[in-house]
């Protein structure tokens, strides 16, 4: 199937990323395999092409990096679990899955609690806030940094340089002196903290990542320093930036859709499916890159070896030959899954914790505010891989 020469989709355009589904369902409809020769990628956007290429990791590598402006041979060895392919992420991706055990996610469950009564009570009576800035983006940050173990004193820091590390600009992207700086700062600080649970062990994933072994070749090793500090950021950035976006994005829905949210108040067992439906409507992390490493074929278009080629999971989510009436917001929709935590190997190993995290948010935000209006000023944040809000004004 050739290329409809009028559409056109590109993840650094602010307008289209503002609403995209349109331009989404024209891509299905008319050209699943989308060529943008201005950035040289490819795009899939129907749900069956997307989650088979998750599922094919032979063929869709992940080790030349995920993120469209920093994708190409330089990414490859840099010993981030998130881009490599197997056999290498096999045994990592079972180091880092112990840290999100059911156990030690149960465990969790009241001190999310508690987060949530602390940030959400001083609002109550007042008439309003922002429900991102105030909420959204500081409860995950601080549930993967207990996990993590970052000391309570310097959370709030540590969530700015994330925040920082998503900055784009114009044309490059996420490539810039700011996101840099603030990567760097963040490796160099986690860094710093292995070295202190080397001496001081305490119960967090810093010190499992001190004390793990891995084993390769049939030969046992600790990770390396710059391997560990890898992880830390890995899990503490994931855990931060994609449930802050779920959150925003669950204040807008349910105060466009208060049908819905009156039904959640009335029926709180019904939550859980809400934060799947609201994953399904606007995924949070809506593009995930690839690195074709054989020739491929698909609908009738030929894509070279060593093509870019992004997985576009936001549209996945609204396509109708998986969905029926997929632009309908419906918390109580029936489905069997969708692909807004990716799929296959790299499917997102913190799904359940933020699971947990977007169900209790929600339950403790209903119980306080069963109403809101959004107010002036909501702010959408806009990078190549990541969607949703970046300031949630709501009136109570």
């Amino acid at each position: 199937m050739s290329t409809a020469t009028d559409i056109y989709w590109d993840p650094f355009d602010t307008d289209i990323d503002t609403s995209p589904y349109e331009t989404w369902r024209r891509m299905r409809d008319g050209a699943p395999v989308y060529r943008n020769d201005t950035h040289d990628f490819w795009a899939y956007s129907r749900f069956a092409d997307v989650e088979a290429a998750h599922k094919d990791t032979a063929t869709y590598s992940s080790a030349y990096g995920t993120v469209l402006e920093s994708m190409g041979p330089a990414m490859a060895h840099t010993g981030m679990m998130i881009f490599m392919d197997p056999p290498d992420h096999t045994g990592l991706r079972q180091l880092v899955s112990r840290a999100f055990t059911p156990r030690r996610i149960t465990q969790l469950e009241d001190r999310i609690r508690e987060i949530c009564g602390e940030l959400l009570d001083p609002h109550v009576g007042a008439g309003g806030f922002d429900y991102l800035q105030d909420f959204g983006a500081i409860l995950p940050s601080r549930v993967i940094s207990d996990l993590v173990g970052v000391p309570r004193e310097d959370q709030e820091a540590q969530r700015h340089l994330i925040d920082q590390m998503f900055h784009i600009e114009p044309g490059v992207g996420m490539i810039n002196d700011i996101s840099a700086t603030a990567s760097i700062n963040l490796v160099v600080y986690l860094a710093d903290l292995l070295e202190e649970r080397e001496r001081h062990p305490q119960d967090d994933m810093l010190t499992a990542l001190v004390q793990a072994e891995v084993t390769e070749d049939g030969v046992t090793r600790r990770l390396t320093r710059d391997e560990a500090a890898s992880f830390a950021m890995l899990l503490f950035t994931a855990g931060t930036e994609t449930v802050a976006r779920l959150l925003g994005n669950a204040a807008v829905e349910l105060a466009r859709h208060p049908d819905q949210r009156a039904d959640l108040t009335a029926h709180p067992e019904v939550i859980p499916n809400a934060v799947e439906e609201l994953l399904r409507y606007e995924a949070p992390s809506p593009v995930q890159g690839r690195w074709t490493m054989t020739d491929v074929e698909l609908h009738g278009t030929p894509i070279p070896a060593g093509s870019k080629v992004l997985l576009l999971t936001g549209s996945a989510g609204r396509d109708e030959r998986a969905f029926p009436d997929p632009d309908r917001f419906d918390v109580r929709r029936s489905f069997q899954h969708h692909v807004s935590f990716g799929y296959g190997i790299h499917f997102c190993v913190g799904a359940a914790l933020a699971r947990m995290e977007g169900r209790i948010a929600l339950e403790e935000t209903l119980r306080r505010f069963p109403e809101w209006d959004l107010g002036a000023g909501v702010r959408r944040l806009h990078t190549s891989t990541v969607r949703g809000y970046a300031e949630v004004p709501i009136t109570t």
